[in-house]
């Protein structure tokens, strides 16, 4: 069966943001139940939070929990930082008075890195990060729940969690755009094999997987040229290309982090 690789933000919320399909896969990687009716797609808090507006790619919230899911092609060098930010951002919102401290809601957050960086910075297939203080004597102690969590598809081994490692097998073996119907005969599976299916995505759904393609094309480049050195031919040669592969002024000054004036400025 031919589909559309997992690494593309639309493709990936369009498969995970099915509810049950949800559900299973928060439940397999973080061993929690969840009850919700719906998962939310580049969500946003109703006011900001601190000095960025983030948007979730996935979102979803039961009375108890709240379970964030992120797709990233590519490890920028922010890559860490932005998602412990998203984290506590998730944490903080909840505090909306002044009598007291509280997280009615506990934030698991798990990021789904479909790459191998050159720099060797992600060797691992599952990692896990949480708040709960160690102690003299080297126990933990058990007062914060939430959890920060990231997956590597492409680094899988022996020691990868069984029940996240079937799930980051599904998602390698999407990224090359083939996968075989008769390895995923379960009825979860088959599921998200029909909304990855190449050919059962509508025109208007591939002009945004497009769009995905050519934004990270144009990143990666950004990314791996991007330097201090020689910055500003390296932006200029960035927007053109990206420019060519039909983006518009805002999507190009979203991915260099320029101005439109800027980018006008740069390509005179």
């Amino acid at each position: 069966m031919q589909v559309i690789p997992l690494k593309y933000g639309t493709i990936f919320k369009r498969a995970f943001g099915q509810p049950d399909v949800f559900c299973q896969f928060a439940k397999d990687i973080l061993g929690i139940e969840i009850n919700i009716d719906k998962v939310h797609t580049e969500y946003e808090y109703p006011e900001p939070i601190g000095f960025v507006r983030s948007k979730y790619d996935l979102f979803a919230e039961d009375t108890e929990k709240r379970i964030i899911v992120e797709i990233q092609q590519v490890k920028e060098e922010d890559f860490f930082d932005r998602f412990l930010y998203y984290h506590l951002i998730s944490m903080v919102e909840q505090v909306g008075g002044f009598q007291e401290y509280g997280f009615d809601r506990t934030v698991y957050t798990i990021v789904v890195l479909t790459s191998t960086p050159r720099d060797g910075s992600i060797n691992f297939s599952c990692a896990v990060s949480d708040m709960n203080p160690i102690d003299e004597y080297g126990r933990t102690v058990e007062v914060y729940p939430h959890r920060l969590v990231f997956l590597c598809p492409r680094q899988v081994n022996d020691k990868t969690p069984p029940l996240v490692k079937k799930w980051l097998n599904f998602i390698e073996d999407s990224l090359d755009g083939e996968m075989n119907e008769v390895d995923y005969p379960d009825t979860l599976w088959k599921k998200i094999m029909a909304a990855i299916h190449k050919h059962s995505i509508s025109p208007a759904l591939l002009s945004e997987i497009k769009d995905d393609v050519a934004w990270e094309k144009a990143k990666i480049r950004f990314v791996a040229e991007g330097r201090e050195e020689g910055m500003l031919k390296q932006q200029r040669e960035t927007v053109l290309q990206a420019r060519e592969m039909g983006l518009d002024e805002m999507a190009i000054a979203k991915l260099t982090g320029l101005t439109v004036q800027a980018l006008k400025k740069i390509t005179k």
